[in-house]
């Protein structure tokens, strides 16, 4: 009876050959066959990649470092005054369009730093004991961003903390943008990172760097319409410029 339940000797190595042995024994041993572990294997890489894919969305798109058309800026404030609760420029960065920086300095306020703000600023004592003087930085800036583009977040306080002006034709705030705003009011820019790129940014201590790419590929990404809203803009106020009727000179009294 034992030799009638033994397998044939050519039989056997036929069944090894085509695989069949090794698909019984792991369904006896209950394990899924290698190729299913592998598969496994592969979605978790993929999704890896995913992973990786979403933290690189804000990564430079050229290793072109020049001074575009088109400058983001982003600043990080410190607080002065006794209580602390003035804000000081304390780091100023521009990038270009590309998500390349262009200027990135820390900045020694001329007032007494009370709050470093780190949880939000992410700057520390150590980053201002080699820090520009604030009217170096002040003046390098000016330079950067004179006659181009300037694209930020709520830029009318970065300018502020930089005592800078800028044309108001030459600017693009994605806090001010219409399709931006909410119910007219304006967005965070984690929010709008989010919304709109798929991105998350200012989790903790907030880069400059990175709000800034955000902010020009947010400018990139709608500058068509962008562009031809300020255009348009621009010709509704030619129009009702030459629509204004001239004030008359009022004449002087007869001469006697």
């Amino acid at each position: 009876m034992k030799n009638s339940k033994q397998l044939n000797p050519n039989w056997a190595q036929l069944r090894q050959k085509l695989g069949c042995g090794s698909e019984l024994s792991s369904k006896k041993s209950g394990t899924e066959p290698q190729e299913t572990i592998l598969g496994k294997r592969k979605e978790r890489s993929d999704n890896g990649e995913t992973s990786d894919r979403e933290i690189n969305v804000l990564a430079p798109t050229s290793a072109d470092s020049s001074i575009t058309d088109e400058i983001a800026m982003d600043c990080e404030m410190v607080g002065v005054s006794p209580l602390g609760n003035k804000s000081a420029l304390g780091r100023v960065t521009l990038v270009n369009k590309w998500g390349n920086v262009v200027y990135d300095e820390h900045v020694r306020p001329v007032e007494r730093v009370v709050d470093f703000r780190t949880k939000i600023s992410g700057i520390r004592p150590r980053d201002l004991k080699k820090a520009k003087d604030f009217r170096v930085v002040q003046k390098e800036v000016a330079e950067l961003i004179k006659g181009r583009i300037l694209v930020g977040h709520a830029l009318r306080n970065d300018l502020k903390a930089l005592l800078l002006s800028h044309p108001k034709k030459d600017i693009r705030d994605t806090a001010e943008y219409q399709p931006f705003l909410k119910e007219g009011r304006s967005k965070a820019l984690r929010h709008l990172a989010a919304e709109v790129l798929g991105v998350k940014i200012q989790n903790g201590e907030h880069c400059p760097i990175e709000d800034a790419r955000a902010a020009m590929m947010l400018y990139i990404k709608k500058k068509q319409e962008w562009e031809k809203s300020v255009k348009d803009l621009v010709k509704m106020k030619l129009k009702q410029k030459k629509r204004k009727p001239k004030k008359q000179k009022k004449e002087g009294p007869p001469a006697s």
